[in-house]
């Protein structure tokens, strides 16, 4: 049932105000300056409840992409690793389209925020690379899916025809092992280079962490947060219960990492449960970053970031024999897409499956 109700104003000039009434919905209203739009208002109004379509579109005009952000930063993102992060991201595109109502955020606006991304400068004076552009769509896309699937704020998400940047190939960099001249003497490689400088740190973490590293493939953050209820000592694991994939990890320990953390158990600090404190404040892990510099100015190594390390222990599983999976289930990686990049490393490998199974096959 609808209604509509002239009004005249003090200056003569005439509104009609409409009211749409349908039995199980809350009634709707609106104010027109002329009759055959609050007709026609009527008529659109009524069809969309019908079909179940109206109040999706109201919510789209109520809220603002900018009421979305805020309160998924509110109520979502305190439930995920990397908060931080995706909050200043999104502050971003509050920051450029947030005074847009959510139905007036179109595919075509948020690829202009895409390319503004992908031509400005970021926070260091450099433009962002498309990896760092993708993150930033990444938190956009999941604040409206969620927005869409939990609050009923929007019918579909504007981010599923928005083009993604293409990632350049993930880079592979690993520290060469030792080498021997001519004459039989040996060359140290990077490796053997930076373990030394790190075992002559004055960091009593460096060499420790390093290890880690290079042994687990853990990520920087995974180490440094390491808190002693999370290390089994005895079974030789880690328990990671906090990754950036949001799942539970168990890092096997052996050899030299293993040795290392049960000395590093024996000295320990009993004031704080975390592996590698602050020398300040002990409820934080320490910063390793000058140290972790100096090793490698010292060491003679160029163009190596500590997340190479991780790069680093994929690389020699890829080249002591483990397969892709493998690889991925060590470093915690959901599918294959990441370790592809290490194909190339463990050809041999793949080669001498292939001759096996030849061999069972044929004979020979």
């Amino acid at each position: 049932m609808a209604s509509i109700q002239k009004r005249t104003k003090k200056d003569g000039s005439t509104s009609y105000r409409v009211e749409v009434r349908l039995r199980g919905f809350p009634a709707q209203r609106a104010t027109f300056e002329r009759k055959t739009d609050a007709s026609k208002w009527i008529q659109d109004t009524e069809s969309a409840i019908r079909q179940g379509r109206y109040f999706k579109t109201a919510e789209a005009r109520k809220h603002t992409l900018g009421d979305l952000i805020e309160r998924y930063i509110r109520d979502v993102l305190p439930r995920k690793p990397k908060a931080g992060v995706q909050a200043q991201q999104l502050n971003w595109f509050k920051s450029e389209i947030g005074a847009h109502a959510l139905a007036d955020v179109t595919p075509a606006l948020i690829t202009e925020c895409r390319d503004k991304l992908l031509t400005q400068p970021g926070r260091h004076g450099k433009p962002r690379g498309p990896a760092t552009v993708v993150r930033y769509l990444a938190a956009l896309s999941h604040a409206f899916t969620v927005a869409v699937n939990e609050w009923g704020w929007l019918d579909n998400s504007p981010m599923r025809k928005v083009t993604k940047p293409k990632e350049p190939r993930g880079r592979v960099r690993f520290l060469s092992d030792d080498d021997t001249a001519p004459d039989g003497q040996t060359i140290k490689g990077e490796r053997t280079r930076l373990l030394e400088a790190c075992e002559a740190s004055a960091n009593p973490y460096l060499y420790t962490v390093v290890v880690l590293a290079l042994s687990t493939g853990m990520r920087q953050g995974e180490i440094m947060g390491l808190r002693w209820p999370a290390v089994d000592l005895t079974a030789g694991r880690i328990t990671l219960h906090e990754t950036k994939n949001d799942e539970r990890r168990v890092v096997p320990l052996a050899s030299k990492a293993l040795e290392l953390l049960k000395s590093h158990a024996k000295v320990r600090r009993l004031d704080t449960d975390l592996l590698f404190p602050g020398k300040v404040k002990h409820s934080v892990p320490m910063d390793l970053r000058t140290p972790w510099e100096t090793a490698l100015k010292k060491a003679g190594i160029e163009d190596f970031h500590f997340h190479d390390l991780r790069h680093s222990c994929a690389s020699y599983l890829a080249m002591n024999g483990a397969s892709l999976a493998e690889i991925a289930e060590v470093l915690g990686h959901k599918t294959l897409a990441m370790v592809k990049r290490y194909a190339h490393l463990s050809e041999a490998h793949t080669a001498g499956v292939v001759s096996r199974m030849n061999a069972k096959i044929f004979g020979g």
